[in-house]
């Protein structure tokens, strides 16, 4: 529910190429969130997501390991019970996804992925399990960037922004449901944002396209405010959903990689 899935085509892409140098976080880096649900006149505090990262070692390379992970609250598991944890390890040299796992409940919903990637055959071997239906698995091709959807997020941090123009598309390639999907986010320029005890920051703000799924509606809806500075952590999403809308707050941090340079005085 609370990472971030984008996958319609768009014809004009501003930017191409991989992304392969990491400037925006580090090991021990930590954010977490609240999601405020909007259904008419109701808003509520209904749940929490958290992402970390940590590194490790593996045939003398170290590795980043993000993790995420997204809930309601208890007392709201009666309406639309959410339990989703993400993991990926990925080459800290190339940026690039060797692993990742997702474990999805949403409502009624329950599925299994893992994705193994290969860049020397460019293709992934995949791993599903939805409900108690048998195992899918499948080898599908992919590209020198094809990255998996936690990985996008850091991936998406690392992106120059600074000579796009309003409207900008930058274009991705995702492994998203055992599918490779050509993705983009368009930019939207920058704007500050009140996050509360947190401070004022200047932001930069982009909106990706979002699958239709059991939660998410179709479309350009979401917006994204991410920090206007090295660290681009997202500070600040809303979006409409199939009932209703959320609105996805950074409530505390720690561990930033670089200094705080969009915060106002």
């Amino acid at each position: 529910m609370f990472v971030c899935v984008f996958t319609f085509t768009f014809p004009a892409v501003s930017q191409t190429g991989c992304v392969n140098q990491n400037t925006a976080y580090s090991p021990g880096e930590e954010l977490n969130y609240k999601v405020i649900y909007n259904w008419g006149m109701i808003w509520l505090e209904s749940g929490q997501s958290s992402f970390k990262v940590s590194s490790t070692q593996i045939k003398n390379r170290t590795i980043y390991v993000f993790n995420g992970t997204g809930s309601t609250y208890t007392s709201y598991d009666w309406f639309y019970k959410v339990q989703d944890v993400f993991e990926s390890y990925v080459d800290s040299a190339t940026l690039r996804p060797l692993i990742f796992s997702a474990s999805m409940r949403e409502g009624s919903k329950k599925e299994k992925h893992n994705y193994t990637f290969n860049f020397q055959t460019q293709e992934a071997r995949t791993n599903i399990v939805r409900g108690n239906k048998p195992v899918k698995e499948d080898t599908v091709k992919t590209t020198a960037c094809t990255i998996d959807v936690l990985t996008a997020i850091y991936y998406a941090r690392n992106i120059d922004y600074s000579n796009c123009k309003k409207n900008d598309t930058i274009g991705m390639s995702l492994l998203l449901d055992g599918k490779v999907h050509p993705i983009y986010i368009r930019y939207l320029g920058k704007a500050p944002y009140d996050g509360g005890l947190l401070g004022k920051f200047n932001c930069i703000k982009f909106s990706p396209l979002l699958v239709e799924g059991s939660i998410f509606k179709g479309g350009e809806g979401m917006t994204v405010w991410v920090t206007n500075d090295k660290n681009k952590i997202p500070v600040y999403i809303e979006t409409p959903i199939v009932v209703g809308s959320i609105k996805v707050k950074l409530i505390s941090y720690k561990g930033l990689r670089n200094p705080e340079e969009s915060k106002f005085k």
